[in-house]
């Protein structure tokens, strides 16, 4: 097999996982849920509120003010691809988002 192909098999057997995850202000307890189909990612939400570009405008400001010492970041679910069949991640991961919204009612959601 030449070293194309070997790499091609490599990149194939990664295994990326999807899931939940929240964000903890631990001053005011208020909660942001989130997802990302690759939770590796998770380090570029945390780059995002460092260089004050985070979309959600109260957490930002809450990060602010607190600084990265006032939040939790925490993986609540991971979301594994089956081995086989269809499997529409895009869509499982809304739902499963939806279902812990509903379960915390977080503050930064709202």
């Amino acid at each position: 097999m030449d070293h194309r192909k070997e790499l091609k098999e490599q990149y194939k057997e990664i295994k990326i996982e999807a899931g939940i995850y929240t964000i903890t202000n631990t001053q005011s307890g208020d909660v942001y849920v989130g997802e990302l189909n690759n939770l590796k990612r998770l380090n570029g939400i945390q780059f995002q509120l460092k260089t004050n570009t985070h979309n959600i405008k109260k957490l930002q400001a809450d990060w602010n003010e607190l600084g990265e010492g006032g939040f939790k970041f925490e993986v609540i679910e991971v979301i594994k691809q089956p081995e086989t069949g269809y499997f529409d991640m895009k869509k499982e991961l809304e739902k499963r988002q939806l279902h812990w919204i509903e379960q915390l009612s977080p503050a930064y959601n709202a």
